[in-house]
Formats: structure tokens, sequence, C-alpha cells
């Protein structure tokens, strides 16, 4: 298993909205969970993603996706293996978990997706006391390929990446990694480590 955890310091932390570029570049949220879990005409069971929002008018939020197969009955059809979200409804799904947000509790909007008021560092301590490796995605870091890794979460930010009182916290207490000296888009770098993951078969 692979975790990623996404950080916006400015991603909506309601659902009313509907301009994904003006809610806090959604747009870029999206495409990491796309990238977290599409492979071609599959869809990745070995991964699970975290999103924590800063943004207006109710931070911090956190949601956390763990996407499902299932089989479904299709008329006189026996039943056929499908997924219980498409690249086209990432937005809408984003969206109906910030508007399914319960005050005080860690709600099950649906079977693989909880939505709660949780810090990035709470939620990193909550990985932490599970026995995970945290990694945070840094050009100075150690080479992606350097490293065997076993339990590995990783942290990414969005187009402005990590508040530098936050980042400067998180260097003394996870470990930099690199994909290399160019500059990517997040959403690059999420297949970027993927792709090395599955090359360790992990």
């Amino acid at each position: 298993m692979r975790e990623f955890v996404y950080f916006s310091s400015k991603a909506r932390t309601s659902g009313n909205w509907d301009d994904l570029m003006t809610a806090g570049r959604m747009d870029i949220a999206c495409h990491v969970l796309i990238n977290s879990f599409f492979l071609s005409h599959k869809l990745r069971e070995d991964a699970k993603l975290h999103m924590i929002f800063y943004g207006p008018p109710d931070p911090p939020k956190h949601l956390e996706f763990q996407p499902t197969k299932f089989i479904e009955e299709t008329g006189k059809q026996a039943g056929k293996e499908s997924i219980d979200i498409s690249k086209k409804d990432v937005a809408g799904l984003i969206k109906k978990m910030l508007y399914k947000y319960r005050p005080g509790v860690r709600h099950e909007v649906a079977k693989g997706y909880w939505i709660e008021k949780k810090s990035l560092f709470a939620v990193l301590e909550d990985i932490r006391n599970e026995g995970k490796e945290i990694y945070i995605l840094d050009a100075k870091g150690k080479d992606i390929r350097d490293i065997k890794f076993k339990n590995p979460v990783f942290i990414l930010g969005d187009h402005q990446g990590l508040p530098a009182k936050e980042l400067k916290r998180l260097k003394r207490e996870v470990i930099p990694v690199s994909v290399g000296d160019r500059t990517y888009f997040a959403s690059q770098v999420v297949t970027i480590v993927n792709n090395e993951l599955d090359r360790q078969n992990i």
C-alpha cells in the first residue's frame, strides 16, 4: 500500500463552488486524485489519498479516498466489474464530500470516502502511529531511486507548495525525497512516484 498526502492552503473547505480555478485551484486536486488511482482501464487497489484543504471558509478539512471495485447488475447480463469513481466525476466527488461534512465526526460519505476537520500534522501523527514511513517531496531530498520503500507515505503541495513554517517543521520530522532536478506538476509527481513504487513491486 502506498499513500499520498496532498496539501493546499487555498482549496475551498465547503462545496459551494462551481469554477475549479477560483475554488483554490481545485483543478490541481482533481488531477492529483486521478493520477493517484487511475491506470489504463484499471483502478489502483494499492493506494490511498489524503487531501488537506486550508482554504476558506472553514479550514482545515481532511478528505480521505480509498476507492473500491464492485459488481454491478446490468439487466439480464451477469454482473460486471465496475468502480465507484470516474474521471469525469472527480470534481463532483470532492464537492459532494465537502457538502457532506459533519462537525465533530469522521463522516463516511460513501464506502471508501471520508471527511473530517483535521489539520495536516494531526493526520500525519495518525499515519506515524500506524508505523508507516513518511516522506516529503523535495528537490534537495534523496533520490527516490536510491530508496527501498516498505509502507511509504508521500507529502506534496499544490502549485504554491507548503507554507514555509509547515515545510520547515516537516523537513525536521520526515524524510525528504526527490524525483529529479526538474519541477513537475503535483499530479505528475504522483505518477512518477507511483511508477517507481510499481517498479519496486510495492
